[in-house]
């Protein structure tokens, strides 16, 4: 991986702003309905709960998005500025990096397990990063799962509302379950309107938000695979090649030890032949000697020696 966008989950963040902008303005659009509908009839209190239930879950979930994209905005621009320096051969390619960021974290793991000369095992790290990162799309999986879930729930209980009208209206020759039937037909209709468009809105974002995810991950173990691993933890054919390189350096260093033999070979040679001409000196030195003792005797009459 050469090129890496360092700005997908910003612009998921930017992308996410205009949609919301543009939903303002379809509900500013249909103010007169949407005021009638919501606000005009006056809906009975399980069609308040529901929709309150719909639009918290939403804007729970959208915030968890919201807060998870601008994580991996970061997470993003960390793993751009550890490729640019991969590229340009920097001896410590997650210096300047955030500590605490996913790529700066596997870097450090994995150069520490190569310093101590420990394997490492890559599918492990993958394996326990995903689980990791799955943790933090929890939340809005059960808002996803959830959310059409309660609009359903709404316009049950709203259509349990207006039957019960119905049965009053038909028991009745005054017309007193219409009211009722209304009612439970307006709220039926709210809450059903209300979680489609929340769950319109949240699918399409948590759908973009595990893309920045899996985009995100398989950068980092894409790096791991093709440029940490087989440069922290040599295996394969560079561990062949380190293997050649260290016999290399082994005959390199016999050749040496044979002429450091070879050199005391020719130091001892030499000092074999200085020590026999020291003999030889010696046994010239004891003749002399020898002869001087005699010449003495001989001049001064010395007695001669027993």
């Amino acid at each position: 991986m050469d090129r890496f966008d360092r700005h997908y989950s910003r612009n998921i963040l930017l992308r996410m702003g205009v949609a919301g902008l543009l939903a303002a303005a379809a509900v500013a659009w249909q103010w007169s309905f949407l005021a009638r509908l919501y606000l005009e009839q006056r809906l009975p209190l399980v069609g308040e709960v529901v929709n309150g239930g719909i639009l918290l879950l939403f804007l729970a979930g959208t915030g968890h998005i919201v807060r998870r994209l601008s994580a991996y905005r970061r997470e993003e621009a960390a793993v751009a500025d550890f490729l640019a320096a991969l590229r340009r051969g920097d001896e410590d390619p997650a210096e300047g990096l955030d500590p605490e960021s996913l790529m700066a974290l596997r870097y450090r793991t994995l150069a520490e397990a190569a310093r101590r000369g420990r394997p490492v095992d890559h599918n492990a790290l993958a394996a326990t990063l995903v689980a990791h990162m799955s943790t933090e799309a929890s939340f809005p999986r059960f808002v996803h799962n959830v959310l059409i879930l309660t609009g359903v729930f709404g316009t049950l209980v709203s259509l349990s509302i207006a039957l019960l009208g119905a049965a009053d209206l038909l028991a009745a020759t005054d017309g007193a379950g219409l009211g009722t039937v209304i009612q439970g037909m307006s709220t039926a209709l709210s809450t059903t309107l209300t979680a489609i468009g929340c769950y319109f809105f949240f699918g399409y974002f948590h759908l973009k938000f595990t893309d920045a995810q899996t985009r995100l991950l398989a950068a980092i173990e894409d790096i791991t695979a093709t440029r940490l691993v087989p440069y922290l933890t040599p295996g394969g054919e560079q561990a062949v090649g380190r293997f050649v390189g260290l016999l290399q350096g082994a005959e390199k260093l016999l050749e040496a030890l044979r002429a450091s033999q070879e050199q005391f070979g020719g130091l001892a040679e030499g000092l074999d032949q200085r020590l026999e001409a020291f003999r030889a000196d010696l046994d010239g030195l004891g003749r002399q000697v020898a002869a001087i003792r005699k010449l003495l005797h001989e001049g001064f009459r010395l007695p001669e020696e027993p």
